[in-house]
C-alpha cells in the first residue's frame, strides 16, 4: 500500500507576540501521523492566506517568507524521497529529524555487537552460560573477518545488512572454515539475535532474516554400548586426572546429569525420597528445570570414593568443560573407543541405555529435565513414584555391572572388619572357616549390602554362630534373586551344594 505524505504551513495563533505577529509552523504528515516544528519567523495574520499557506502582498517581508516556505517544502520532499529509497520505511518523525539535522548517528553492525557482548559478559555465571557468551564473541569475530574480506571495510551500517549479506556470510563460513551445518546455524542464530536487538531499538525497520530459515540438521549423537561402558569402568589409568574424569563420566552415564550440573553437585542435592532411597534432586543450570533422579549403586559408589576429597562442598572433582572434553578424548583413545567422547555423550548414553533397559521415554525425559514443549505435556503425567519403579528395573538390569565395578570403584569389604565392628570373638576356628566359605562365594557388592544390613539391625549378632545364620539367609536371598535372570540349573547346583554344607554342620549345632 502506498504511503500518504503531506507538508502544510500554518500560523500558531495561540502564541501571538505583543506586536500582533504570530509564529509560523510547519506540519509534516506521513500515513496519518504528524509532527510539527517552528520556522523561526513570525507573520502578520492579516497577510497570511490559510488556504494556500503563503504570505500575501507585494512587500519584501512577504517575499522573504514565501521563499522560506517554498525552500522548506522542496527540502522536506527531497528528504522524504531519500528516506524511501534508503530505508523503505518512512515516518514523519524521521523526516523531521533528518531535515532539522537531528537524525541519530547511523548505527553500525560491529558497534552494536561490541555493546551487546559487553553487556552479556556481565551476565556470565548469573543468567548466561560462559559457552553462550563465547559463541557471541566468535560470531562477532567471523563477521568482522567476512566484512574485511568481502568489502575491505572495518564495519558496515546496520541498514546495509540484507538477505544477500546473510547468504554470503553463510557461504563464507562453509567455504573458509568447513564448519558443520549445525555449528553455522548456531552462529547465524546469534547474528539474528543482534539484528532483533537493532529492530527493537528502531535502528532498522526490516528484518533481513525474515525469509532466511535456520534449521538444525538431524544428527546421530551416538552413545556408548554396555561393553564400552564396562571397558571404561575397568580401565586402570596411570594419571589421576584421567581416572577422575572417567569416574565423573561414568557418574553422568548412570544419572544423565550434564557437565555443568554434575560440576555444581553438592550434598544438599542428595536426598531421601518417597521410597526411602537416595535420589539426586535439583535444578538444571541451563534451563532452571527441576530434575529428580534415583541414585543407583554405581554412582553411589563413585560418590563414596570421593567423599571428603573435594572442596567447596562439591561432591565430585569436575574440571572445566574444555579440559574435561580434552581428557575424555584421551580416555577414549586409551580404551580403544572409536567414538567422539564428550560430556554430552554420557547424557545421551544414559537416555539410550535406560530406554533399552525398559525405562519409559516419559520418565527419561523428566529425569533429563528437558523443556521441550511437545514433551512437557507428557512430563505432567509422570510421577516420581513411576520413575522409581522403572528405575528399579534399570537397577536390576545393571546388577552385573555393579559387581564388575567393585575392582575399580569400591574398596573390598573384609569379613574381619565386619566382625571386629560387631565385637564378635573369632576364636572358634570351626565357625570362622564355615563363615568364610560363604563369604567368598558372595560378590563385593553383596558384601557391602550385607554389612549395611547388619549395621541397621537393632539386635545385632553377638556370636560367630549367629553371624553365620544371618549370612546364610542373605546368601540364599541373593541366590533366589539371581534365579530370575540366571540359569536355573546353575542355581539349583549351588543350592544343593549349600544343603550339603548345612548337613555337615547339623552335627555341630
Amino acid at each position: 500500500m502506498r504511503s500518504t505524505f503531506k507538508v502544510l504551513f500554518y500560523l500558531k495563533r495561540d502564541k501571538a507576540k505583543k506586536d500582533g505577529s504570530v509564529p509560523l509552523f510547519c506540519r509534516v504528515t506521513v500515513d496519518g501521523k504528524e509532527v510539527r516544528f517552528g520556522m523561526k519567523c513570525t507573520v502578520n495574520p492579516k497577510y497570511w492566506d490559510v488556504k494556500t499557506g503563503v504570505a500575501t502582498g507585494r512587500t519584501a517581508e512577504a517575499a522573504k517568507i514565501n521563499t522560506l516556505v517554498e525552500n522548506t517544502k522542496v527540502a522536506i520532499h527531497k528528504v522524504y524521497r531519500e528516506l524511501q529509497e534508503r530505508d523503505n520505511y518512512v515516518t514523519a518523525e524521521k523526516v523531521k529529524n533528518v531535515f532539522l539535522g537531528l537524525e541519530q548517528k547511523r548505527q553500525t553492525l560491529l558497534e552494536l555487537f561490541d555493546k551487546h557482548n559487553e553487556d552479556r559478559k556481565l551476565q556470565v555465571g548469573v543468567s548466561l552460560h560462559n559457552y553462550t557468551y563465547r559463541i557471541y564473541c566468535t560470531t562477532r569475530s567471523h563477521i568482522a573477518d567476512f566484512i574485511k574480506l568481502k568489502y575491505n571495510l572495518n564495519d558496515i551500517p546496520l541498514k546495509e545488512v540484507n538477505r544477500n549479506f546473510i547468504e554470503d556470510f553463510e557461504t563464507y563460513l562453509f567455504t573458509e572454515y568447513n564448519f558443520s551445518k549445525n555449528y553455522i546455524v548456531s552462529i547465524l542464530k546469534k547474528f539474528r539475535h543482534i539484528i532483533e536487538v537493532a529492530l527493537n531499538k528502531e535502528w532498522i525497520y526490516r528484518n533481513p532474516f525474515k525469509e532466511h530459515k535456520l534449521q538444525w540438521q538431524k544428527t546421530d549423537r551416538g552413545f556408548l554400548t554396555q561393553e564400552e561402558i564396562e571397558t571404561l569402568m575397568n580401565k586402570q589409568f596411570e594419571e589421576p586426572h584421567l581416572e577422575q574424569t572417567r569416574d565423573v563420566f561414568i557418574f553422568c552415564t548412570f544419572t544423565g546429569l550434564s557437565h555443568t550440573d554434575v560440576k555444581h553437585l553438592k550434598t544438599e542435592n542428595i536426598r531421601s525420597s518417597f521410597d526411602g532411597k537416595q535420589w539426586i534432586i535439583g535444578k538444571r543450570k541451563k534451563t532452571d528445570t527441576n530434575y529428580n533422579i534415583p541414585l543407583l549403586n554405581i554412582p553411589q559408589a563413585i560418590l563414596k570414593k570421593y567423599d571428603q576429597k573435594t572442596s567447596d562442598g562439591l561432591l565430585l572433582p569436575v574440571s572445566g568443560l574444555t579440559c574435561y572434553n580434552a581428557r575424555l578424548k584421551l580416555i577414549g583413545k586409551q580404551c580403544g573407543i572409536n567414538k567422539k567422547m564428550s560430556s554430552h555423550l554420557a547424557r545421551h548414553t544414559f537416555a539410550t541405555f535406560a530406554l533399552d533397559k525398559g525405562v519409559s521415554i516419559e520418565s527419561v525425559s523428566k529425569m533429563l529435565g528437558h523443556t521441550n514443549i511437545a514433551t512437557t505435556q507428557i512430563y505432567a503425567r509422570i510421577t516420581d513414584k513411576k520413575i522409581g519403579s522403572e528405575m528399579n528395573v534399570f537397577a536390576g538390569n545393571v546388577k552385573k555391572m555393579d559387581a564388575k565395578l567393585q575392582s575399580v570403584m569400591i574398596e573390598d569389604v573384609k569379613i574381619e572388619d565386619v566382625l571386629q565392628s560387631l565385637k564378635i570373638r573369632t576364636t572358634d576356628k570351626f565357625w570362622i572357616t564355615q563363615t568364610d566359605k560363604f563369604w567368598q562365594r558372595m560378590t563385593n557388592v553383596e558384601h557391602q549390602s550385607f554389612a549395611s544390613k547388619i549395621e541397621g539391625l537393632e539386635n545385632k549378632p553377638k556370636t560367630i554362630r549367629d553371624f553365620y545364620v544371618l549370612l546364610m539367609d542373605s546368601f540364599l536371598e541373593n541366590l533366589n534373586g539371581q534365579s530370575e535372570n540366571s540359569n536355573i540349573q546353575s542355581v539349583d547346583e549351588n543350592v544343593s551344594a549349600i544343603d550339603a554344607e548345612i548337613d555337615k554342620l547339623a552335627v555341630n549345632f
